[in-house]
Formats: structure tokens, sequence, C-alpha cells
């Protein structure tokens, strides 16, 4: 008999609907201690504090009163909740600040921005120039915190050429074929802000760069386009991926190459897809199984990722995973759906009766109003009573409507979070 408890206690909205088996139950309550971990409310609360006159940020020691000035600026999925939470911390510490995300917050000293993603637009830009402004305010003797998120990329646009080339590069780049790594080189080449401008424009005030990671395997550098980092890609090498891939009429320019605009700045990683990782197996030896994280820089197609997962059957064990599935959408085609219930519907076939396979974005969209989908044998029972074939499906990337048949969506609303995606593969315990 499965144990329910009310919807409200969890994340996953949907919780009731889907755990009808023990498995399933285990599954969700593993999904959910990752979410759980990575809120950025708790993040946030955990890891910076004011001990008497000294702001302690995960390590690293600022004493407030030798800086005239406190600002903070950012720009990514989390970053409004992020500056709220820090707001309340730094009370009557904090001078100025403005951040873009995608949720206006009320806050007392900090503007918040909604900004549009993936693709920016005009009120991107707005809120950048805002952010930029209070950045040129900063001195020698001051101090600025600065959040930087996953969507950062997007959301932070330094002028309105670069929010037309950003959102051509987006379109021009879901046909490519193309690497995120690529990707984020061509982004730093187009920007006055990414690639290490930001922190040039704040030099010399103090610089913490507070980073959210949504990069599978962690390298922060790369995160919205590494603002606040030293960039050791050149305008060449963008040139020669626009060329690799027939790109065109995008205006380049290089990235500060000066090591002293990086000389007052230090970035701290305060989560990722491995903090994630870690409390999901946690969870799982909790509730009796064997647990491995096999990968935090997951970055397969479907069918690597089929393969990969091929021998993992061992009973009573759960396999875990983070990064992201790349995908190429076709020509010609017109589909609804994102990665994750791309990935679990691709999974379908290759599952045995007893196993239980999870897909779902960390912030709570995978492209459409769900995090995910459930992939197990009862899903693909359900497809077979309603004739439904996977292959169908499969041609435009067309999962959404799926799983919106058969069921096995995960429900959780915008997360406060964002750390990539998460999978995992669940192996039947003997009975």
């Amino acid at each position: 008999m499965v144990a329910y408890l009310k919807p409200t206690e969890y994340m996953i909205k949907n919780k009731e609907e889907l755990a009808t088996n023990n498995e399933r139950q285990d599954a969700l309550l593993i999904a959910e201690a990752g979410l759980s971990a990575v809120d950025t409310e708790e993040t946030i609360r955990q890891n910076v504090r004011i001990d008497k006159g000294r702001l302690e940020i995960h390590g690293h020691h600022f004493i407030l009163s030798d800086y005239q000035n406190v600002y903070i600026i950012g720009f990514g999925k989390v970053v409004c909740t992020a500056a709220k939470v820090l707001e309340d911390i730094l009370a009557d510490n904090l001078t100025d600040g403005a951040v873009v995300g995608l949720e206006e917050k009320v806050c007392a000293v900090v503007d918040t921005y909604a900004g549009t993603h993936p693709r920016p637009s005009h009120i991107n830009y707005t809120a950048t120039k805002h952010i930029a402004e209070v950045a040129k305010k900063a001195g020698e003797k001051d101090l600025v915190l600065v959040i930087v998120s996953g969507g950062g990329s997007s959301l932070l646009c330094s002028s309105m050429s670069e929010c037309e080339q950003g959102q051509r590069l987006y379109t021009d780049f879901l046909s490519s074929g193309g690497t995120i790594e690529e990707l984020n080189i061509l982004r730093k080449h187009i920007s006055n802000l990414k690639g290490g401008g930001l922190a040039k424009l704040l030099y010399p005030a103090t610089v913490v760069g507070l980073i959210f990671s949504d990069i599978p395997g962690g390298d922060c550098s790369v995160v919205a386009s590494g603002p606040t980092y030293f960039d050791s890609s050149t305008s060449e090498k963008a040139e020669s991926i626009l060329t690799k891939y027939d790109l065109k009429d995008y205006h380049l320019q290089e990235t500060p190459k000066e090591d002293k605009w990086f000389t007052k700045v230090v970035n701290v990683e305060l989560v990722s897809n491995n903090t994630a990782l870690n409390a999901m197996k946690d969870k799982a030896l909790l509730l009796g199984y064997k647990a491995k994280v096999l990968a935090s820089d997951l970055y397969n197609t479907p069918e690597e990722t089929i393969e990969f997962l091929g021998d993992k059957r061992d009973v009573g064990t759960v396999y875990l995973m983070g990064g992201e599935t790349t995908l190429t959408i076709p020509k010609d085609c017109i589909g609804k759906g994102g990665r994750n219930d791309f990935l679990a519907m691709c999974m379908l076939d290759h599952l045995e009766p007893w196993q239980t396979f999870v897909a779902l974005a960390s912030d709570g969209h995978d492209n459409t109003e769900s995090a995910g989908a459930i992939a197990d044998i009862h899903i693909l029972d359900k497809a077979k009573e309603l004739n439904l074939d996977v292959e169908d499906y499969k041609e435009c990337l067309n999962s959404w409507p799926f799983y919106d048949q058969v069921g096995g969506h995960i429900e959780t609303g915008h997360l406060e979070s964002n750390v990539s995606d998460l999978f995992f593969l669940l192996n039947k315990k003997h009975e």
C-alpha cells in the first residue's frame, strides 16, 4: 500500500495522480529531493549571512565597513528571487540594484524586471541598460554582488543590435546541430557585457559573482556566457563557428583580454546540478536502493542516452545523471514538446517492466507547461490501449500531445531553480 502525503507538501503538484505504485512513489520522492536541494531561497540563506558586520559568502568574507556602497545586479532565471532574499539579508547595508529575470519581485531597493527567454527582446535591453547604469556607479571602494544564473545569456542584452542577433542566433542553432559551447562562444562575441565585459565595466570595484550554474558538469565560466569571467575564446574562433554552420550577418567583437579587469573579481558557485544529484542519491539510499551518479555533464542525443543506459539493470539500483538532451528540429516540422518528455518518450520501447525512468527540467519548464515526464510499462500499456505509436510522435518531436493523452507529465509550475536537467533510471527492488 502506497502512503500518500498531501500534494501541497510537494513541488510536484500532480504527485498523487502519478504515484500509482511503489516504484513511481519512490521515483517522485527522489525527484522531489533534487528539486528541493536547489531551491534558490534556501541556497542563498544557507550560503550568505552577516555576522558582526562581516558578510560571509560560502567561505569568503567581506567587512562591510570597508565599503562605501553595496550594489546588487543580476541576470538569469532565478535572480529576482535571489535579489529579494539578498536584500533581506543585507538590510540597511544595500545602496542600489537592478536585476532581470523571468518574474518581477517586490523589493525595497532592487529594481526587478521580467524579461523574455529564450529569445531576447527590447525588454531585456531596457533592463540591461538599468543594470549597466548601476554598474557604472560602482567605484574602487564599493562592493558589487552579481547574481548570475542560467538564462542570463538571453536576458542580459547590452544593445538592440545584440538582441536582434541573439534572436536569430537562437533560431539558427536550433536547426544547425551546433553545440551549446559553440553557441555561447558566439554569444560572448556579439556582446559588450558577456565574456568578461561586465567585469571590465565594474572595475575597480570589488565584485562577487554568485553563480547558480545550469551548465552540465558545472563550468561556471559558461553560465550566462560568463560576464564576470575571463574569456579564453577569440573572435577568430567565433568566426570559424559561423563559417562551420554557414551563418551570416553577425557582427563579432573581441572580449576583454587584459588580466587587470579581473583582479578584484571573486566568482562563487552556490549551486549546480551536482547539488541536486547528490541529494537525489542520498534520498535513493534512504529509500533502500543502491545509487550511482553516472554523469553530471551528459550532453547526448536520446539515442546516445538510451545506449548509455542499456546495461544499467542492477536490481534495486538507481542510476542518476544530469545534463541536457541534444535535439535537432527537423525542417518543416511543427511539434510541441521539450527535451525531457521527448527523451522519456524515446525510452519507452527500451525499458524492462521493472524499470522506471524520469527526466525533468530543474526550473519546472521543459519548453512546455510541464517539467518533464515519467516512462514505464504503464505508460507504454496506455499508449497501446489508445492505439498510439511512439514512432509517429518522434518524427516532429511531438512529445507533448503523446504524454497529454497517456498521462505521465510531471507538473511543478515555475520553480525558483535552474541547474540543467535531471534524469534517472530506477530498477525495482526485490519483493
